[in-house]
């Protein structure tokens, strides 16, 4: 008797075969609809032979019928109108663009070394063994490099985090940001209509974006806008806010300023939860140049296609996951929660449902309805589909928040070490520079020359509150390797191993 048809074919080959099969499928039905309609009717055309499609043929008996003649020219004339119509709204509707970027690299004197940072903790924190323990064991597991940087006022010991300093640490990242910015672009600052400055938890009064229009004396008429309390999200809150505003304004350019000061933010306390930001935020920032004129588009870097923002809610735990604290002795510092893994895995979750259908294949978007539509109806313990986001983006910039943070995207959307390795080497490079990571994430993208024209990019950003925002580029032209930047001078180390505990 012959064996079954089976034992000559691996069973894994044959379901990874038929999934194969089934995605090609699903995403060129539409292709395969209209191929087989058409051989069908080529098929039927043969089988009738030429004598009975020319007896078929109208023109043959010229024959009209009034009322068949004025259906067709009048649905001829509703397409025609349709198509006109279509094309109108595909040429007016206005791409927005991203026209480059440039990252703040902080001074070399600056730079906090792990010796110099332990030393200082230990000055600080001399009334309480406890707390600079608790601080070495999270600078262990950090992930940060030796060439992070703290601002002046926090070298000093203690450290003196002034008004004044805060001021002169945003105006020297600002100002050299935005230097930068005009020097990569030509760009003149008569030419700015909207500007967006975004800073988390430093919110003074004369305001940031004031503060850039009085020093590069902006137009009277510039659309100015100051982003404060949204925390490491706050860069793609302007990305979508400058979307916003390029759609009703045409003929428009935006920049971004995206920062987080560190000289208010050093905490001297003894509240473990509010000194965990000390061993992770360093100082760092970025200048965004947007538009929506047509003549930039050949100049412009990518094009921004969706900018999704999702909320995780108010309940007490995402709240005091992060949140700036008072402690008992007055000390002001910001706590990050342990919840803060959880929190931001349920974010995520959130912004999955959101931002799948917009970038997925649709064989992957079938599945994830099903399994949705069976975990409501059928059974709600069974565990959810996570899309194949590898299939829809070629690069991903996770929020560089700490090795814990990106560990816990990096499993829940089944990234590899490739993935994720911007995110990292951001983080040991630079610390976790708040909103404006991200663009450090895509900086040592384009460094490594990985950018080519077409690839997609899922900017990831997580923040206080718990809010998960998304943005997703696309790259319109290749990105030749910049000779300048925040990685010129040390792109050819990278990417380097990270232990997951550094002993001191």
């Amino acid at each position: 008797m012959p064996p079954p048809l089976l034992e000559f074919w691996d069973f894994d080959k044959l379901v990874k075969y038929a999934n194969l099969a089934y995605k090609h499928l699903m995403n060129h039905v539409v292709i395969l609809t209209l191929v087989s309609g058409t051989l069908g009717l080529l098929v039927n055309a043969v089988l009738l032979g030429p004598s009975e499609l020319l007896r078929l043929w109208p023109c043959q008996h010229l024959q009209f019928d009034i009322v068949s003649v004025q259906g067709g020219l009048c649905s001829a004339f509703l397409v025609t109108i349709a198509t006109t119509a279509y094309c109108f709204m595909c040429w007016s509707r206005r791409a927005i663009l991203l026209i480059d970027y440039a990252c703040w690299k902080p001074p070399f004197t600056y730079r906090i070394s792990f010796a110099a940072f332990m030393e200082h903790t230990r000055l600080v924190l001399k009334e309480n063994p406890k707390s600079y323990e608790f601080q070495t064991r999270i600078f262990e597991r950090s992930g940060l490099g030796e060439e992070t940087c703290l601002p002046q006022a926090v070298h000093y010991i203690p450290p003196k985090p002034t008004m004044v300093a805060s001021r002169d640490e945003a105006e020297e990242c600002f100002f050299a940001a935005l230097d930068s910015l005009f020097e990569k672009t030509g760009l003149k600052p008569n030419d700015i209509d909207i500007l967006i400055v975004n800073c988390g938890v430093f919110s003074p009064m004369a305001s940031l974006s004031a503060m850039v229009i009085n020093k590069y004396k902006l137009r009277c008429n510039v659309k100015s806008y100051n982003i404060s309390g949204m925390g490491c999200s706050a860069g793609l809150i302007a990305v979508n806010l400058a979307q916003d505003l390029l759609k009703v304004h045409p003929n428009s350019t935006a920049v971004i300023m995206s920062a987080e000061i560190i000289t208010p933010n050093c905490y001297q306390g003894n509240e473990r939860a509010m000194l965990l930001p000390n061993c992770l935020f360093r100082m760092g920032g970025a200048a965004i140049l947007m538009s929506n004129r047509r003549s930039d588009r050949r100049r412009a870097k990518y094009q921004l296609l969706h900018v999704v923002r999702t909320h995780k809610g108010a309940d007490d735990t995402a709240y005091r996951c992060i949140q700036q604290e008072e402690d008992k002795e007055g000390n002001i510092g910001i706590n990050l929660s342990k919840d803060l893994k959880a929190i931001a895995r349920e974010a995520l979750k959130e912004n999955i449902p959101m931002i799948g259908p917009l970038v997925l294949p649709a064989s992957d978007q079938l599945l994830f309805l099903i399994n949705l539509i069976y975990r409501k109806i059928v059974n709600p313990r069974r565990k959810p589909y996570i899309p194949d986001f590898k299939k829809a983006f070629e690069h991903f910039c996770v929020h560089a928040g700490g090795p814990a943070v990106i560990r816990e995207l990096e499993k829940s959307l089944l990234l590899s070490e490739e993935h994720v390795e911007a995110s990292r080497m951001t983080l040991h490079r630079f610390g976790n520079t708040s909103s404006s990571s991200l663009w450090y994430e895509l900086s040592y993208i384009e460094s490594k020359g990985r950018m080519k024209r077409g690839d997609r990019v899922w900017q990831i950003a997580l923040g206080s509150g718990f809010k998960c925002n998304s943005a997703v580029w696309k790259c319109i032209r290749s990105v030749e390797t910049p000779v300048e930047g925040p990685w010129a001078d040390c792109i050819d180390r990278y990417p380097v191993h990270i232990p997951d505990v550094l002993k001191l």
